[in-house]
């Protein structure tokens, strides 16, 4: 019988960033390989994580970070899979961008009916989409390395706001919804990303969340 593939669009909390060592996390810690191996042999997962990655706006500053523009090749490349789980906003949340939750919200719903649009007339709708919603940037983003570029107190503002816009995201084009910061929490280290429990935590909700809903 053929795997069940599950393929993982994020930003550096996907790819596994150390908020301590400023390292990746090894395959035993990053939240992916925790679902991949907890949900068995039956499944494999597929780790699309880009550190410095937006929704969908370029990043001049930090190269080609824009994730609608690499949406398509992404799901192109992977193809055939079963569940798209999409977690997203984080560093749209960056003080460069000037954005509201609203406009964050509106890059994301450009980027899911992309998606949708790609299963749909590509894939017979074969896959799911799983919308999370990412851990807010906590009060810790004012003494970090990280809260310059993310200018300190409207970041964690963003960040709290954005599950809202998600959900109603969700409702409106029927993907799954998760609001991550009801699982999971980042690290004082630098208040944006998670620590290896945390990882581990998403890992584990996260294989849960799909043997019983997908």
């Amino acid at each position: 019988m053929a795997k069940k593939r599950i393929l993982c669009f994020g930003d550096s909390l996907t790819w596994g960033y150390d908020p301590v060592n400023r390292v990746r996390f090894d395959e035993s810690i990053r939240w992916p390989r925790v679902m991949g191996q907890i949900l068995g042999d039956e499944y494999e997962v597929i780790e699309e994580g880009q550190n410095g990655r937006t929704i969908a706006t370029e990043d001049p500053a930090e190269g080609e970070k824009n994730g609608l523009t690499y949406i398509g090749p992404c799901l192109e490349t992977h193809t055939p899979f079963d569940v798209l789980i999409i977690m997203l906003g984080s560093n749209d949340c960056k003080r460069k961008f000037s954005y509201s939750a609203m406009d964050i919200a509106g890059e994301m719903q450009i980027l899911i009916e992309k998606v949708k649009a790609y299963n749909e007339f590509r894939c017979q709708n074969r896959f799911k989409i799983v919308l999370v919603a990412p851990p807010h940037i906590s009060d810790a983003i004012r003494d970090s390395w990280l809260g310059d570029s993310f200018g300190y107190e409207n970041a964690i503002k963003l960040s709290k706001e954005l599950s809202d816009w998600y959900r109603k995201l969700s409702q409106m084009y029927g993907t799954e919804f998760i609001d991550a910061a009801d699982h999971v929490k980042v690290s004082d280290a630098d208040g944006v990303h998670m620590d290896e429990d945390n990882q581990r935590k998403l890992g584990n909700f996260l294989a849960g969340f799909i043997k019983s809903n997908l």
